[in-house]
C-alpha cells in the first residue's frame, strides 16, 4: 500500500508519539476493507505504540476504524481508505491522538476544551478534494481535545449509498448531529466561531481596541503575503485582516509555474506563505471580512462584517477575486446541489453521472478531460463560436468519447426538482433556439470576479471592478494601495500577485516616510 520511502517518512513521524494508540477496525468482505486492513497493518508496524484489533458486524460503517487511546474517550473514526489528500490527515491524526501537541493557539485549544453539549459531526470527503483535509483536520483534533465532540470522515465516493440518500452533491460537506452544519472549507476557528455564537462578538470587541496599524493589508492572499512581509521586515506595525489566508491559492489544484518551486499545490503554497508571515511580527486577523473603508481624521478606518473597526495610517488591498457565476435562474437554488465550481473536489460524487461544464477556456477544457476519466457524459458548453483553450487540451478533449463540444451556446437556466440539479437549458445563439440537456452535475468555469464590490464609491473601479492603481500599486485614494487579482495589473497569476504585493507595500512605506516629514519654512512659503 505504502511505497518504501513513505514508510520510512511515515516511522519518522510517529517517533514522536508519546502514548499508545490503538486503532479499532470495522471490516466487511469488500475488496476496500482488504485494502484499508493492509494499510493499518502497515501503520502498526511503522510504531510499537500502535495496536490493531478488527471485527465484523459491529453497527459502524465498513470499512472503517477508530482511533482512540486507553485512558482516553476520543471519538475520531475515518470511513474508507484515507489516501491521496486525506493521507496528511491520517498522519495528523495518528500524532494529535499519540500525544504529539498541535500547533493549535492555547486561547483556541481553550475555548474547543469549553465547548459544552453533545457534537456528533460526520464529513463527507474525496480523496482528490484539496479543499477537505483542512476541514477533517479540524474536526479531528476537536475530538481529540473534547469528549463532548466525536467526528467520523467519509469517503463519498466509497459511501455513495449514503451520498445519494443525504443528497450530498459537494465536498467537504458537514453534518452536525444529522443535520447539515456546513460545506466547502472550515478551519478550527470558522467552526468554533458557529458553535460558540459569542465569540465573533467578542474577537470584534477586541479587534476594535487594537491600536492603529502602520500597514493594514486587507486579504491574505500572496499579494497580501508578501506586502506583510516587507512592511514588517522595515519595522513598522502590520497587521493582517483576511477572511481566510490563502485565498483563491487554496482552491488551486496543481502550481507548476511558481519559480523555483517546480510542483506544489495550493493548500500547501497557503500553509507556506502563513508560516512566512507568521515568523515576522505581524498581527494575523483571520475570519474577517471587510465592509467598508473610512478616512477619518489621520487614520483610515476599515469595518469589518464581524463588527470590528481597524485603524491604520496605510492600506493595502490585496482582496483577490472569486469565481464568476453564470447568473442564470436556478443556479443560487441548486450551488452545491449539483452546481459546483470545483471538478476535483466534487467530480468523484458524479460517478457514473451526467454533467455539464460551462466554459471553453483552459480551466474549462481542463475540467471536462477530468471529470470525462469519472463520469458517464460530458457536454461542454461554450458562449464564443470557439473553445479558446490551448491546442494541446483541444486535441485531448476532441479524442474523448464521452464528450460533447457545444460553441455559440448561452446557458439560460439550471433545471431541477427542488432538491438537486436535473437539467440545463440552453440557447442556441445561431438559430436562437432553446434546448434542454438532461444531467445531473453542471461545473462552471468562466473566470473570476474581483472581490471590490465593497469599495465602490469610495475609490476608482474599472468598468470590471478592478481597482485602478499606478505604477506603485497606488489607488485614487492617496495612502490607500492594492495588489493582486483585485487590481487593474493584467495576467492574474500567483507570482505576480506576490510582486505586487511587495511593491504595494514599499510604496506604502515611502508613502509613511514622506507624510512624516515635516515641512521646511521654505516649503510653507512656497
Amino acid at each position: 500500500m505504502l511505497d518504501a520511502n513513505l514508510k520510512t517518512q511515515l516511522k519518522a513521524y510517529l517517533e514522536r508519539v508519546v502514548r499508545p494508540i490503538q486503532i479499532k477496525a470495522s471490516v466487511n468482505d469488500s475488496p476496500k476493507s482488504r485494502d484499508m486492513m493492509e494499510l493499518l497493518h502497515e501503520l502498526q508496524e511503522a510504531s510499537s505504540k500502535i495496536s490493531l484489533s478488527e471485527s465484523h458486524d459491529d453497527g459502524e460503517r465498513a470499512p472503517s476504524f477508530a482511533l482512540t487511546t486507553p485512558g482516553q474517550d476520543i471519538g475520531l473514526r475515518f470511513a474508507g481508505l484515507p489516501m491521496g489528500h486525506e493521507f496528511t490527515s491520517l498522519v495528523l491524526a495518528l500524532l494529535q491522538v499519540g500525544g504529539h501537541p498541535s500547533k493549535l493557539e492555547t486561547a483556541m485549544i481553550a475555548q474547543v476544551k469549553d465547548l459544552d453539549g453533545d457534537f456528533t459531526f460526520e464529513t463527507y470527503f474525496s480523496l482528490s478534494c484539496q479543499n477537505c483535509p483542512d476541514v477533517v483536520q479540524a474536526l479531528n483534533l476537536m475530538a481529540v481535545l473534547n469528549p463532548k465532540i466525536r467526528h467520523t470522515a467519509i469517503d463519498g465516493a466509497l459511501f455513495q449509498q449514503e451520498v445519494d440518500a443525504r443528497q450530498v452533491m459537494s465536498v467537504p460537506t458537514i453534518f452536525l448531529n444529522g443535520q447539515v452544519f456546513g460545506q466547502g472549507r472550515m478551519g478550527v476557528e470558522e467552526i468554533v466561531a458557529k458553535l460558540d455564537t459569542g465569540a465573533a462578538g467578542r474577537e470584534a470587541k477586541k479587534l476594535s481596541a487594537e491600536a492603529p496599524f502602520e500597514v493594514l493589508i486587507v486579504g491574505g492572499g500572496p499579494a497580501g503575503a508578501a506586502a506583510a512581509v516587507y512592511a514588517a521586515r522595515k519595522g513598522i506595525r502590520t497587521g493582517v485582516a483576511a477572511e481566510r489566508f490563502g485565498g483563491q491559492v487554496m482552491d488551486t489544484m496543481g502550481i507548476e509555474n511558481f519559480i523555483s518551486v517546480p510542483h506544489t499545490e495550493g493548500p500547501k503554497l497557503a500553509q507556506a506563505l502563513e508560516t512566512h508571515v507568521r515568523e515576522n511580527d505581524v498581527k494575523i486577523m483571520n475570519l474577517q471580512k471587510a465592509a467598508e473603508l473610512n478616512r477619518e481624521g489621520d487614520h483610515f478606518a476599515v469595518h469589518m462584517e464581524s463588527g470590528a473597526v481597524l485603524k491604520a495610517r496605510t492600506v493595502i488591498l490585496s482582496t483577490g477575486a472569486r469565481w464568476r457565476q453564470m447568473g442564470v435562474p436556478g443556479e443560487d437554488i441548486y450551488r452545491n446541489k449539483g452546481v459546483a465550481y470545483c471538478p476535483h473536489c466534487d467530480g468523484p460524487l458524479f460517478k457514473g453521472k451526467r454533467v455539464a461544464v460551462i466554459g471553453g477556456g483552459n480551466s474549462g477544457v481542463e475540467a471536462a478531460i477530468d471529470l470525462a476519466g469519472i463520469v458517464k457524459h460530458v457536454t461542454l458548453i461554450e458562449f464564443d463560436t470557439k473553445l479558446r483553450a490551448d491546442a494541446v487540451l483541444q486535441r485531448k478533449l476532441h479524442s474523448l468519447p464521452n464528450v460533447t463540444v457545444l460553441v455559440s451556446a448561452r446557458s439560460t437556466e439550471v433545471k431541477g426538482d427542488g432538491q438537486k440539479v436535473s437539467g440545463l437549458v440552453y440557447e442556441n445563439r445561431v438559430t436562437g433556439e432553446h434546448h434542454t440537456i438532461e444531467l445531473e452535475g453542471i461545473f462552471v468555469q468562466i473566470g473570476l470576479l474581483p472581490n471590490t464590490d465593497w469599495l465602490k464609491g469610495t475609490l476608482d473601479l474599472s468598468p470590471r471592478g478592478e481597482i485602478v492603481i499606478d505604477g506603485h500599486g497606488q489607488t485614487s485614494l492617496p495612502g490607500v494601495f492594492a495588489a493582486g487579482d483585485c487590481t487593474t495589473i493584467p495576467y492574474k497569476q500567483i507570482i505576480i500577485a506576490a510582486g505586487e504585493g511587495a511593491k504595494a507595500s514599499l510604496s506604502a512605506f515611502d508613502y509613511l516616510i514622506r507624510s512624516s516629514v515635516p515641512e521646511t519654512e521654505e516649503a510653507k512659503a512656497a
